[in-house]
Parts: structure tokens; sequence; C-alpha cells
């Protein structure tokens, strides 16, 4: 049966792909964390993202395809990450809140 398709790029991702040298190139010595944020800034700055926007979207299509014939083959979803929903999180407490709530009572004696 395969491996499970793996996820379409971003039109940001895939920009950043072809153009992570030409960056290396403008910032010599640049770090590979600051390749990303630079290129982040560049990417803000485009007003013309069609190409890229229509790359992923291409893209995303196949990716579709792809799921689809994978799970009609008898592919399942186990071993993919799955996203847990807000609702199954156990509610967080804040505990300023409750110092604050503390002193409050203690105030009042």
């Amino acid at each position: 049966m395969g491996e499970r398709p793996k996820r379409p790029l971003s039109a940001y991702m895939l920009w950043l792909n072809e153009n992570r040298e030409s960056i290396k190139k403008e910032n010599p010595g640049i770090k590979v964390t600051e390749i990303a944020k630079r290129g982040g800034e560049l990417w803000r700055g485009m007003k013309d993202k069609t190409e890229w926007e229509n790359k992923a979207a291409k893209m995303k299509d196949e990716y579709t395809k792809a799921i689809k014939e994978y799970e009609a083959n008898g592919g399942t979803d186990t071993g993919a990450r799955k996203r847990k929903n807000k609702k199954d999180k156990p509610a967080k407490k804040s505990k300023k809140k409750e110092t604050s709530e503390e002193e409050e009572e203690e105030e009042s004696d």
C-alpha cells in the first residue's frame, strides 16, 4: 500500500526553496535561521504572488487526489499526526488569577 502522501508546500515555502540561494548570495555569511527571516520579509514585500499561489494550488489539488486514491486503496490515517480539538484539552487555571482572588479575600478580612 505505500506511504501516505506528504502535505503540499505553501506558496511561501515554494518561493523560499527557489530563492534560498539568491538570498544567501545577497547576504554573505547569513545564518540558516536568518535566511527564513529575510525570506519572510521579502515575501511580505512582494506585490504579485500569483505565480507561487497558482503552483501551491496545483500541488494542493494533486495532494487531494493522491489522498483520495490512497484512502480508496485502504490507506488510513493511522500514524498520521492528528490534531486535537481545543475541547479535548483540560482548561488551564491561571495562577495569577487565583493569587489575586486570594489576596482580595485576605485584604477584605
